[in-house]
């Protein structure tokens, strides 16, 4: 497996991919420390592109002055691994000063829906993360790009950004992956301590509690709302971001449930902000 650190380097290995007759290139962005989502981003790419590059970059313009740039856990060595195991051809590794060099002034701002959900709580993040996707995108000149939808109001903010530039890249989105009690993998998991983690099934919970609800015919979205508020403060520890339901559109919120809605959520549990959500069907 390759391992690229330069722009310069992917894109030449990206062009010289897609010559051969019928070859894609596919991109996975990650911020490493990956688990069993990620692989499941890789093995979905490998199943249907030829190349498939790791991008694995800790992004520092979408962190807050007061969230966890500085710990964020960097196992760049066990991320290869698992990338190589999963598909990945490539890995593509590279500095802060070569994604934003000395006098880089150009950002990407979504509007609108860069201030909803995570962007509502966390100012900035979501100008920090469409940058560097964006930037990228523009580096792979990958033919398809996977994201996991645990990230779905992360994703919402993408495909806008995507079709208003123009670019060229299919978004792909896949399944969130769990843990075998609900949990949904996050590369934050690491910081729960026992008790935490025990606290941190109410996320999933209150999910499958709306889902139920849902399922059973109820639609008024106050009544689905505290209902997932009421399992998440069920765990005194756990304090509440957001409860919302969304279109996963425009992440504006919905009076109504309907299928092909967003219901998501947002909490911290102990000192780690975990997210979760469900499309409802």
């Amino acid at each position: 497996m390759k391992i690229f650190h330069t722009v310069e380097e992917l894109r030449q290995w990206s062009r010289l991919a897609r010559q051969s007759e019928g070859n894609t290139v596919a991109l996975v962005p990650t911020m490493g420390a990956l688990h069993a989502g990620h692989a499941s981003l890789i093995q979905a790419a490998a199943a249907s592109c030829q190349q498939v590059v790791v991008s694995i970059f800790v992004n520092p313009t979408q962190f807050g002055p007061n969230e966890d740039f500085a710990v964020y856990p960097r196992t760049l060595d066990a991320d290869c691994a698992l990338a190589d195991a999963a598909g990945a051809a490539a890995i593509f590794a590279p500095s802060v000063e070569e994604l934003y060099p000395a006098g880089a002034a150009t950002f990407v701002d979504v509007e609108s829906l860069g201030n909803r959900l995570d962007g509502k709580s966390r100012p900035g993040h979501f100008r920090g993360v469409a940058t560097v996707v964006a930037k990228l995108l523009i580096a792979a000149e990958a033919d398809r790009a996977y994201f996991g939808q645990k990230d779905a109001a992360q994703v919402a903010v993408l495909r806008r950004m995507t079709l208003d530039l123009g670019l060229a890249t299919e978004l792909v989105v896949c399944p969130i992956v769990r843990e075998t009690d609900g949990l949904a993998l996050s590369s934050r998991n690491i910081y729960l301590s026992a008790k935490e983690r025990a606290q941190a099934l109410s996320l999933s919970r209150a999910l499958h509690h709306v889902e139920a609800l849902f399922a059973h015919g109820e639609r008024r979205a106050l009544v689905l709302i505290e209902a997932a508020r009421d399992v998440l403060t069920a765990e005194r520890t756990v304090r509440i971001d957001y409860v919302e339901l969304v279109d996963w559109a425009t992440l504006e919120p919905r009076a109504a449930a309907a299928a092909g809605h967003l219901f998501a959520v947002a909490a911290w549990v102990g000192a780690t902000r975990l997210i979760d959500n469900v499309i409802l069907s």
